[in-house]
């Protein structure tokens, strides 16, 4: 079904994902480490996480074989 690979480069996706959320939400607040609301920063990168994984599944037949991109590359 998926290979290593495309594991590998889907989790890399999802945790890029989940990190440009946590840090666009803590742009947009202001963020202040003293009073940081780390349950819903928890929440909206756990979110972004699993909304790229699913991507990255939902795309991969559309792109080339075992990869999580929907962009098919030409053969070198």
């Amino acid at each position: 079904m998926w290979t290593r690979n495309f594991l590998k480069q889907a989790t890399e996706r999802a945790v890029k994902s989940a990190a440009q959320a946590l840090l666009g939400m803590w742009a947009l607040d202001g963020f202040n480490i003293l009073h940081a609301d780390w349950r819903l920063a928890a929440g909206v990168a756990a979110g972004a996480y699993i909304l790229s994984a699913l991507t990255s599944i939902v795309t991969s037949g559309v792109g080339q074989p075992g990869d999580p991109s929907a962009v098919k590359t030409p053969a070198s």
